[in-house]
């Protein structure tokens, strides 16, 4: 974990989060500026910058596991959702540590833009 990043501070408890899931792995909590009417973030409790810099394979396979929970709970199963992760500065990444964005309940369009709402 480093010290400045805001998803470590949650991980650590050190900054407030609505958490919807969690486990010894990954933790799942609301997006603070949601795009559609579920948007929840999935991040490994450990520091991975990006995508890129994923070194465990069965890890990732955890978080979108975790992430198509989370929709699935949510009753978006048969309706759609979408399950994203933004890497690098312009691939459009805010936060630099890796997470997945699920997305649903509107019509997510493409091509693809969270951020048209």
């Amino acid at each position: 974990m480093t010290d400045n990043c805001v998803f470590c501070k949650i991980a650590r408890g050190e900054a407030p989060a609505t958490m919807v899931a969690e486990d010894e792995q990954t933790m799942a909590f609301k997006d603070l500026q949601p795009k559609a009417p579920l948007h929840v973030l999935v991040i490994p409790r450990r520091h991975i910058a990006s995508l890129a810099d994923a070194d465990d394979p069965a890890l990732i396979g955890h978080l979108v596991e975790v992430a198509t929970k989370i929709a699935k709970d949510a009753g978006y199963a048969a309706r759609g959702f979408r399950v994203v992760s933004n890497t690098g500065r312009e691939g459009g990444q805010a936060v630099e540590h890796l997470h997945f964005h699920v997305l649903a309940g509107r019509p997510l369009g493409a091509p693809w833009s969270p951020w048209d709402r």
